[in-house]
């Protein structure tokens, strides 16, 4: 059964920094996109980051870049997303996810097939 599971969110005053980490399992596509959301309190789910685990090539949201970054460890089929300079607005859940194979759109909600539970993540100002 194809799963990914989330780990690592907590509480961090502005500015401070989280490491979020995706494990998926059961996975019999060779290659695929792990993509990061976030859904905040009223408001729809976005992308945020993903990672495509074949060539590593990565795609960000423009409001995260040069302050996020997410990274693979293939040998344990773990994507990370390390959260630097965390903004009050960007609380929420976060959930990461996984595509079939290649996406051309890999922020879009739409392309992803299989959703972890989420973990909170707290930004106090």
């Amino acid at each position: 059964q194809v799963q990914v599971a989330e780990s690592g969110g907590g509480s961090v005053q502005a500015g401070g920094s989280l490491r979020l980490s995706c494990a998926a399992s059961g996975y019999t596509a060779s290659n695929y996109f792990i993509g990061w959301f976030r859904q905040g309190p009223g408001k729809e789910r976005e992308g945020v980051a993903a990672i495509y685990t074949g060539d590593g090539v990565t795609v960000y949201a423009d409001s995260v870049k040069g302050r996020f970054t997410i990274s693979r460890d293939n040998a344990k089929n773990t994507v990370y997303l390390q959260m630097n300079s965390l903004k009050p607005e960007e609380a929420g859940m976060y959930y990461c996810a996984a595509t079939y194979g290649y996406s051309g759109f890999p922020l879009r909600t739409n392309e992803y097939f299989i959703w972890g539970q989420g973990t909170q993540v707290s930004v106090s100002s």
